[in-house]
């Protein structure tokens, strides 16, 4: 903080030690509840040092613009300027240096008469203050305002049926989902490798590595077994029933097939591959392709005659050891019985089974009546799949170990 008396023989502060002056006024507010730091008051003192105040005016202006930095401070800020030197508590400017030979040595003590008058915008120094942040009067009851982040395009679509989605909505779900996959689900082959945490001693290894420690086998060498991906197999319903909900599994199946290399199959009277035609950089044409294959879609549905002839077929080899994935409503043309057998033979060969129903999402929806409930004791997981909250636990489940 700069020292020394204000200089100036204009000054209404001369002679008055600044640096005292500054101090106490700083005291005063900070006792009003103002935080007025040290860098302030040093502001304040270098201002008075580079501007003397020549009327209580200029002194106000100089000790608001730099001692004041909040907006709700200004009232307690002006009670103390007013109570200080405009309410003949320190007539500063009685204090101004009278011209030679001009009145008595009382008239120095004579009270100096305030600003009157309401004050009008745009007159005096311009005002630094950031301006309040917090709403309006007649609205601060409702509390603080605080801004809500709008939802992205696909989380908007996030509970949305996907009979209720247009071609450009159902795009979207397709371009989430190609980047949306997280992980490929993996299994333990005969190979093994080195590994710390090994469950397993090699004993070809560690003999090997006892040469360094006098053929004294120190350091155990541990392998465990390597890890490969697991074979995914996804098979979709495209009938006539599953009509509003073919897009968006195709484009899931897309995704399965371009992010893990998983076979893809679609059926509605036969079942029909489309793993190749899916796996197109173009996801549009990629759809378009797929669907131009299978000439019996939206027409009757036989789903135990369709699995019958992937087992039977020399993709069949494809279901061992895989997470089979069938995505349909269950309603089928075939007899319940069929489908009960032909699901216990693919749930012996496969790893795990999980069933996508979009009729499941339906409240107070039981999976009771018909092939539904031949098929589903043969379901590990059975879960809805008709919006994009649905697919997202499809695909945990997918990638769950």
């Amino acid at each position: 903080m700069t020292h020394g008396l204000v200089a100036g023989a204009t000054s209404v502060l001369h002679p008055v030690d600044r640096a005292a002056f500054v101090t106490g006024l700083g005291a005063t507010l900070r006792r009003r509840g103002l935080p007025v730091s040290l860098a302030a008051l040093g502001t304040f003192a270098r201002a008075l040092e580079a501007a003397p105040p020549r009327d209580v005016g200029t002194l106000y202006w100089s000790a608001r613009l730099t001692l004041v930095t909040r907006h709700d401070d200004l009232a307690a800020f002006d009670d103390v300027f007013d109570a200080v030197f405009r309410d003949a508590a320190l007539p500063l400017e009685g204090r101004r240096r009278a011209p030679a030979g001009a009145g008595s040595p009382t008239d120095r003590l004579a009270s100096v008469r305030g600003v009157d008058g309401p004050e009008v915008d745009g007159e005096g120094l311009p005002w630094h203050t950031l301006p309040p942040v917090v709403a309006p009067a007649d609205t601060a009851d409702e509390g603080q305002l605080v801004p809500e982040r709008l939802p992205s395009a696909v989380a908007g679509l996030r509970d949305t049926p996907f009979d209720e989605l247009d071609e450009a909505q159902l795009a979207l779900v397709g371009a989430w989902l190609e980047g949306v996959l997280p992980r490929w689900p993996t299994r333990p082959s005969r190979r093994r490798r080195p590994h710390p945490r090994g469950d397993r001693v090699a004993l070809r290894e560690t003999l090997a590595a006892s040469r360094r420690t006098g053929w004294e086998p120190v350091v155990l060498v541990r392998t465990r077994p390597v890890r490969r991906p697991r074979p995914v197999v996804v098979i979709a319903d495209v009938s006539q029933s599953m009509q509003p909900y073919a897009t968006a599994y195709l484009h899931l199946l897309r995704a399965l097939a371009l992010g893990g290399r998983a076979e893809a199959f679609v059926f509605s009277t036969r079942l029909t591959r489309v793993t190749a035609a899916l796996r197109h950089r173009s996801a549009a044409e990629a759809v378009t392709g797929a669907t131009r294959l299978v000439d019996d879609r939206y027409g009757g549905t036989h789903l135990a005659a369709s699995l019958r002839a992937l087992l039977r077929s020399r993709h069949g080899h494809a279901l061992r050891g895989a997470v089979v994935v069938i995505a349909s409503d269950g309603c089928d043309a075939d007899p319940p019985q069929a489908l009960a057998q032909v699901m216990r033979s693919v749930h012996r060969r496969a790893h795990r089974v999980v069933w996508v129903n979009p009729r499941a999402g339906v409240p107070g929806y039981e999976p009771l009546v018909g092939s539904m409930a031949a098929a589903l004791p043969w379901c590990d997981t059975f879960l809805p799949g008709d919006t994009l909250s649905g697919l997202q636990a499809v695909i945990h489940a997918i990638v769950t170990p």
